[in-house]
This record gives C-alpha cells, sequence and structure tokens, in this order.
C-alpha cells in the first residue's frame, strides 16, 4: 500500500467484443480494488488506432482514481481486470478487449522495466490527453513539467478523438466527493 491516498489517472479502451460493458465493467473492477475510488469518469471517445492502424477503432476514456495502492500493485491489479475481461496480448498495439493504462500517479515517477509512469507517451496521444484534460485539468506531469490540460492544447486539434458524451453508467461509479 501506499503511504497515503494518491491521485492517479488510469486510461481504459477497447475496440473488440460488446466495448462499452467492457470498460463499464473494468471501471467497476477498478471501484472495487481495496483502499481505491473513482473521482471522475470523462466521456467517451471514439479513436483512431495508433500503430497498427487496420483494426476497428477504439472508445477510450479516461478515470481520476484516488488509491491506497502503491503505483506497482495497482498496475498488476489492472492487469488482472484486463486478464479476467479476456484480453489476451498477441500484438504490440493490436486489438483488444479492454486495455487499462496507468498514466499518472500523483507526482511520482517509477522507471522499472514493466512499468514506467507518467506513461512514456501520453504528451503525444490525444486519445489519452483529451480525456485526462475533462477529469484532471490542472494535474501535473512531474517530468514535463506541464499540466494535463496545458499538453492536451500543445498537441493542437485532434480531429480523430471523437466525443461520444459520458456513459449513463459514469455516474454511478464515482465516489461522492469529500467533504
Amino acid at each position: 500500500m501506499a503511504k497515503g491516498p494518491v491521485r492517479a489517472l488510469v486510461a481504459f479502451g477497447g475496440n473488440l467484443g460488446p466495448v462499452e460493458e467492457n470498460l463499464r465493467a473494468a471501471l467497476e473492477a477498478l471501484a472495487r480494488l481495496p483502499g481505491t475510488r473513482i473521482l471522475r469518469i470523462s466521456s467517451l471517445y471514439r479513436t483512431a488506432p495508433v500503430g497498427v492502424t487496420d483494426q476497428p477503432p477504439f472508445l477510450n476514456g479516461v478515470a481520476l482514481v484516488e488509491t491506497g495502492l502503491d503505483a506497482p500493485s495497482l498496475l498488476d491489479a489492472l492487469l488482472g481486470i484486463e486478464a479476467d475481461l479476456g484480453r489476451v496480448r498477441r500484438q504490440r498495439w493490436g486489438p483488444r478487449t479492454v486495455d487499462l493504462d496507468l498514466i499518472l500517479y500523483g507526482t511520482g515517477v517509477v522507471d522499472r522495466p514493466n512499468l514506467r509512469v507518467p506513461h512514456p507517451r501520453m504528451h503525444e496521444r490525444g486519445f489519452v490527453l483529451v480525456p485526462a484534460a475533462e477529469v484532471a485539468p490542472d494535474m501535473v506531469h512531474p517530468e514535463l513539467g506541464r499540466t494535463v490540460a496545458e499538453l492536451r492544447d500543445a498537441l493542437g486539434p485532434t480531429p480523430d478523438v471523437a466525443d461520444l458524451g459520458r456513459p449513463p453508467w459514469a455516474g454511478a461509479l464515482e465516489a461522492d466527493p469529500p467533504g
């Protein structure tokens, strides 16, 4: 466990099967993790695939969470949720039922073979920054010293990121704001 609650950004997405149902199930599982609560869930965005472009478009979003888990434990839990929802890693950047990525973990920097936080490509990706700026615009990238909103704005236009609105189930998964 971490020393105290930490705010983290978890990007979520998928493009195989009943994608919105998979994303909802992933976020329900995230909300059940020990010492973890979802503070805010972004709108869903239809986005173009990156890397391997010959695949269906993705649905993407970002959740702002507060957790007592340390970053490696949170990542392990995210990978477990993916596996439970049928994620099979066959091809880098290939199609998937669900993808959960730890994008930011408080002001921390983690550099391990299986975990880099902040996510090393987050500042290049509209499908991460657009929804991240919706839920945590003032969260600061600890290496670049810029807010999520500033990083989003630096990208310029993101025509491949189409806002589909907040899913009707998002509010039921968000914790009540403190005090």
